[in-house]
């Protein structure tokens, strides 16, 4: 399976940075991440001050403030895991697609996962977090073996345009099948419209204690596999001279990326353009070398996520707050537009 296009936007070819470089901006991307904690416990209904956050932080919880600081942790913590994951699962869809837009929303991979989910709500009465996260993880397997089958055929293989048409087709139908069985459960379109449209407003420590493991052995089969996703990046024919097992190398890492993506989406629903944002922004910083790109993506999609979130909660009234998923929204559709503007450019 090859394919004409390749995971490097123009210009990123060149970037090998040294050793030295790549630490400090690493260091840099854990302080950020050390920063936007800090100010997204700090936001919400109520006012805090910094000796509050260094309180609660020592595990006090003797005043209103603290206490609603302690309330806060577990919302800054699962977003931190799934801006991690859903950059994670993005940078690897690249990578084994040879395919600068992969992205598990564009390619429709979270849709499949929020079908899955609906389908056991309705179908079998699944409620338990252990349950959405094996249903969603089926579901976005099944869509992005699907999605890459369809843009697989014809001349050409699976180019960009074709998988970015196959996702946006998935995506869209399963969205219409998704909508068809939950209208008439009145009872459950509510709940489902609010997990639909993306947020960590609703974390709890038991579900992130469900999820957490799933997505650290994602994490850690996406990271297994930094050396074939570089090999994979050389072409297909490349990378088998090289020794490399083309087939298996591929099917390891886009199985770490349906783990990841899946497991997000459960707990948070359907976020979208993390992945499709954070890998072309951390290859113009860390170079396009897999065995520092995942990492940093990591630290980076985790960064934007908490973002997202504390901009969701101060721009609106705390009961009207803007979810995550319409923020990354906002700023990936632009980043889309510009991306695809540019490979057509260089397909011409």
């Amino acid at each position: 399976m090859t394919s004409a296009a390749t995971t490097e936007t123009p210009g990123t070819a060149k970037l090998r940075r040294p050793a030295s470089v790549r630490v400090f901006w690493l260091l840099i991307g854990v302080a950020v991440i050390i920063v936007l904690s800090i100010l997204s416990v700090a936001f919400g209904v109520r006012a805090v001050s910094v000796g509050d956050v260094l309180a609660a932080f020592s595990g006090h919880d003797d005043t209103i403030e603290q206490a609603a600081i302690i309330k806060r942790m577990p919302r800054t913590v699962l977003a931190i895991l799934v801006g991690a994951a859903l950059a994670l699962s993005g940078a690897a869809m690249q990578a084994v697609t040879r395919n600068p837009i992969a992205d598990p929303g564009i390619l429709g991979v979270t849709t499949g996962a929020s079908l899955a989910v609906v389908i056991g709500i309705a179908f079998f009465g699944v409620a338990s977090a252990y349950g959405y996260m094996v249903l969603a993880i089926i579901g976005a397997a099944v869509a992005a073996v699907f999605v890459y089958s369809v843009g697989s055929l014809g001349r050409g293989g699976a180019t960009p345009l074709k998988l970015a048409l196959a996702g946006a087709a998935t995506a869209a139908a399963m969205g219409s099948l998704t909508s068809a069985i939950m209208l008439p459960r009145v009872d459950l379109l509510q709940v489902f419209q609010a997990w639909q449209v993306g947020g960590v407003g609703g974390a709890e420590w038991p579900r992130i204690a469900i999820t957490a493991p799933t997505l650290a052995i994602g994490a850690l089969i996406c990271f297994a596999c930094s050396r074939g996703m570089n090999s994979l990046a050389l072409g297909d024919d490349m990378a088998a001279g090289l020794g490399e097992n083309v087939f298996r190398t591929r099917l390891v890492s886009a199985l770490g990326a349906v783990i990841l993506a899946g497991a997000a989406t459960a707990i948070a629903g359907p976020i979208g353009f993390i992945g499709l944002v954070i890998p072309h922004f951390c290859r113009m910083i860390i170079g396009t070398d897999h065995r520092w790109l995942l990492p940093f993506s990591a630290l980076a999609g985790a960064a934007l996520l908490l973002a997202s979130d504390i901009i969701g909660r101060v721009i609106a009234p705390s009961s009207e707050e803007i979810q995550v998923g319409i923020i990354t929204a906002v700023i990936g559709a632009p980043f889309f537009i510009w991306i695809v503007r540019r490979q057509k450019v260089r397909e011409l």
